[in-house]
C-alpha cells in the first residue's frame, strides 16, 4: 500500500502482457504518474480497459474459472489432470488448500488490485481534459458495475469480504490498513448500490458501439443486481446456522438470521431485470429453420444459446472477450490422423473430458419430466431396444439396437450429450468437400469415438465415461481441424436470459406459500424453447407424482433440476450446489460411466447391470468447502478472519 503506484504498474505489467502493452504509454524521457495518466482520454481508456481485462480469467476462461470443472458434471482422468493442471478438477477432488489456493481472487494482484485501480479511476477521471462530461459519466458507470462484479465474485467465493469504498492512504497506519471482513448484508448492499448507480447512467447493450460491447450495460448491471440478491436470499447466505457464530476480528456477526423478505427482493429484482432486458431487445435464441426436421432445428437453437460468435447472441446479457480458446480442445473427440477418422482429425484435440452419468440422467424424457417420474417412458434405462418414431430421424438410427437410456429423451439431451449409437448431425469433411451428415457415435473400444487402446492409460487422452459433450462445439464447422476453423472471435457468455427466468421462478417459489404463475411462467419460457411441454401440463399428464408441481417443495426440486439442465457444463452447478447447501449430498459421490474398454455392447454396458465407477476421488468437506480459503499469507498479514475449516 505504501508504494501504490509501483504496485499498480507492476500489477498491470503482469496482467496485460499481450493485451495492449499498457506500459508502452510511458512518455519519452519522462516518468509516468497517476496524474499524467489521467490527463489524456487515451491513457484513461487504457486504465479502464485494464480493469476489465483483470476480471476475464476468473469468470470466462475454462481452465481458470474453477466452476467449469469443479463440480460433478464433467469426468476427467489422470491424463487430463496432468494436462490441465491444478484448478477446478483438484477442487472437485477435495484438494483445495489454504497455502496456495486454486482459483484465488482474494489477492492484491487479483480482485483487490483491480478494485484499487477502479477507485483511482473514480478519483482521477475528472482531470482528463479531452473528454466530454457525458463520456466520463459513462465510463464511471461501466466501472461501478465492474466493481460490483468483482465484489460479487469475491462474495460467492469467500462469503463476507473486505469492502473498499475508497482507497486507503498509502501513508496510513498499519492498523488502519488491516480492515475487517464485513457482514454479508453490508456486502450485498454495497453491490446493489453500485449496480443501481450504474444502471442510471448505462445505455442498453444494443446502443453501445462494437468497441464497448464487453463492458457492462444497463441490462447486465440489472442482472448482476438480481443475481446478487438471489445469492443473498439463498440458504448459504440467509439464515445459515452452520455459520451463525462466525465473527470478524472485531466481533461482528457476519451471517444474518433468516429473512423471508430477501426472496421477495430477489424476485422483484429479477423481474425488473427481465423488463430491462426485454426493453433492450433480448429474446431467447429460437426459430432456426435450416435443418431437415423440427427436432434438429430445436437442437440447433439450444446449441446456439450458449455461443456468441462475433458477439452475436440474442439472449446473451453480458459477455467478455475470452482469448483462452475455451473448452473445445478438451471436449472435441480425439480421432486418429490416418485411416478411419482421418476426415475428423484435429491435431489440437485432446478429447479427455466426458459427461458424467449423473448429467446424462439429469436431462428429462421427451415428456419433460425426470426419468424416474415418467410413467409412460417406454423403455428400461440399461437394456437395449429399437426406436421407430420418425421424429428422431438423423438423431437416432431407427430400428437398430440402442441403449434405452438414449431413447425418447428431451431435445437438450441430444443437443448437449454425444451418446453411443446416437447420431451427431453436423458438418463433415468428405474428401475435398463439406456436407451435413448424421454421423453415428460408436463409442466401444477400438471404434471411431472410442478409446483406441485396451487399458486406462494416464499418458493417453481418453474419455472415461463414454459420453461426449456437445455444448460449445458448433455443428456447422467440421471436426477436421476444428480448432483452426473455429476462428471467429467470440464472447465468453457470463449471463444469459434464462439466468433471470430461473432466478425469478426460484425466488417467487421460495417466497410464496404455494406456487402460482409467477413461478410457472418464467420457467415455461425456457421449456418452450427447449421443445418440451410446460411444467404443469408435463407433470399432470406424465408424472408418477403429478401433485409435485403444485407444492413449494416439489417446485423447488423441479426448478433446481431445470437450472442443472439448462446450464449444463456452463459452470452454474458449482455455485448453485453451494448456495442451495446441497453440495455434500451431490459432491461426495463417485462419478459413473460405462466400461470404455468394452469392445462389444455387453462389455461396454457392463452386461446391462448399470454404470460403473469411473472416477472415485471426490470430496466435499463440510463446512470447509462451502467457501474458498483466504491465502494463509494474506491472513497473517492482514489479520482478517479465515473461513471456517481452513
Amino acid at each position: 500500500m505504501r508504494n501504490l503506484l509501483y504496485t499498480i504498474l507492476l500489477g498491470l505489467s503482469v496482467h496485460l502482457t499481450g493485451c495492449g502493452d499498457y506500459l508502452d504509454v510511458v512518455p519519452k524521457n519522462d516518468i509516468q504518474t497517476i496524474e499524467t495518466i489521467f490527463e489524456k482520454r487515451e491513457d484513461a481508456y487504457h486504465w479502464l480497459r485494464s480493469c476489465y481485462i483483470m476480471l476475464t480469467p476468473h469468470i470466462a476462461e475454462f481452465l481458470n474459472n474453477p466452476a467449469f470443472l469443479g463440480a460433478d458434471e464433467i469426468v476427467a482422468g489422470e491424463y487430463c489432470r496432468q494436462k490441465i493442471g491444478p484448478g477446478g478438477l483438484f477442487i472437485g477432488d477435495g484438494l483445495q488448500m489454504a497455502q496456495a489456493p486454486y482459483g484465488v481472487m482474494w489477492h492484491k494482484n487479483e480482485a483487490y488490485g483491480a478494485i484499487r485501480y477502479i477507485n483511482i479511476f473514480f478519483e482521477k477521471i475528472g482531470n482528463v481534459y479531452n473528454m466530454e462530461d457525458s463520456e466520463k459519466k459513462l465510463w464511471t458507470a461501466e466501472l461501478k458495475a465492474l466493481k460490483a462484479h468483482f465484489y460479487f465474485e469475491l462474495m460467492r467465493r469467500y462469503g463476507p469480504i473486505i469492502l473498499v469504498p475508497e482507497n486507503i492512504d498509502p501513508n496510513a497506519s498499519l492498523d488502519e490498513m488491516k480492515q475487517p471482513r464485513r457482514p454479508i448484508d453490508e456486502v450485498v448492499n454495497a453491490i446493489v448500490d453500485l449496480c443501481d448507480e450504474a444502471i442510471e447512467d448505462l445505455p442498453y447493450l444494443k446502443e453501445k458501439p462494437s468497441t464497448r460491447i464487453t463492458y457492462h450495460s444497463k441490462e447486465s448491471a440489472a442482472t448482476l443486481k438480481a443475481m446478487t440478491l438471489l445469492y443473498a436470499a439463498s440458504p448459504l447466505l440467509n439464515g445459515n446456522k452452520m455459520f451463525a457464530n462466525f465473527l470478524n476480528k472485531n466481533g461482528e456477526r457476519l451471517f444474518p438470521d433468516y429473512d423471508k423478505e430477501k426472496w421477495r427482493k430477489a424476485a422483484e429484482a429479477a423481474d425488473e431485470a427481465i423488463k430491462i432486458c426485454e426493453a433492450a431487445g433480448k429474446t431467447l435464441v429460437t426459430g432456426n429453420t435450416d435443418r431437415p426436421t423440427k427436432l434438429l432445428n430445436i437442437m440447433k437453437d439450444i446449441e446456439d444459446s450458449a455461443l456468441a460468435p462475433d458477439y452475436k447472441n440474442s439472449e446473451a446479457i453480458f459477455y467478455v472477450r475470452n482469448t483462452s480458446g475455451g473448452p473445445c480442445g478438451y471436449i472435441l473427440p480425439f480421432f486418429a490422423g490416418e485411416g478411419e477418422g482421418a476426415d475428423c482429425y484435429d491435431p489440437h484435440s485432446i478429447g479427455c473430458l466426458g459427461a458424467s452419468m449423473k448429467m446424462v440422467e439429469m436431462f428429462y424424457t421427451e415428456h419433460g419430466v425426470p426419468i424416474s417420474e415418467d410413467k409412460q417412458w417406454v423403455v428400461a434405462k440399461y437394456s437395449m431396444g429399437r426406436e421407430s418414431d420418425e421424429k428422431y430421424t438423423n438423431v437416432l438410427n431407427l430400428n437398430t439396437e440402442i441403449l434405452g437410456l438414449h431413447r425418447r429423451r428431451e431435445p437438450r439431451f441430444y443437443a448437449n450429450i454425444g451418446a453411443d449409437r446416437t447420431l451427431w448431425y453436423r458438418m463433415q469433411k468428405s474428401g475435398s468437400e463439406q456436407k451435413y451428415v448424421a454421423q453415428e457415435i460408436c463409442a466401444y473400444q477400438g471404434e471411431l469415438y472410442g478409446t483406441k487402446i485396451t487399458r486406462i492409460d494416464n499418458n493417453t487422452p481418453q474419455n472415461l465415461s463414454g459420453y461426449w459433450i456437445k455444448k460449445y462445439l458448433r455443428s456447422n464447422i467440421t471436426f477436421y481441424y476444428y480448432t483452426s476453423r473455429d476462428n471467429t472471435e467470440k464472447g465468453g457468455i457470463i449471463f444469459r436470459l434464462p439466468d433471470l427466468y430461473l432466478a425469478s421462478s426460484e425466488a417467487w417459489n421460495e417466497y410464496l406459500d404455494a406456487p402460482d404463475n409467477r413461478v410457472y411462467d418464467p420457467l415455461n419460457k425456457i421449456r418452450e424453447r427447449a421443445g418440451i411441454l410446460n411444467v404443469q401440463e408435463a407433470w399432470k399428464n406424465y408424472a408418477r407424482n403429478p401433485d409435485k408441481v403444485n407444492t413449494k417443495l416439489g417446485m423447488r426440486e423441479i426448478i433446481q433440476q431445470e437450472w442443472n439442465i439448462e446450464f449444463a457444463f456452463e459452470g452454474r452447478r458449482f455455485w448453485n450446489l453451494r448456495r442451495w447447501m446441497t453440495a455434500p449430498e451431490e459432491l461426495n459421490t463417485p462419478q459413473y460411466g460405462w466400461n470404455v474398454l468394452g469392445s462389444t455392447a455387453e462389455t461396454f454396458y457392463h452386461n446391462y447391470d448399470g454404470p460403473i465407477v469411473v472416477w472415485s476421488k471426490r470430496k466435499f468437506n463440510v463446512p470447509r468447502d462451502y467457501f474458498f480459503p483466504i491465502q494463509s499469507e494474506e491472513v497473517l498479514m492482514s489479520e482478517c478472519k479465515q473461513n471456517l475449516g481452513w
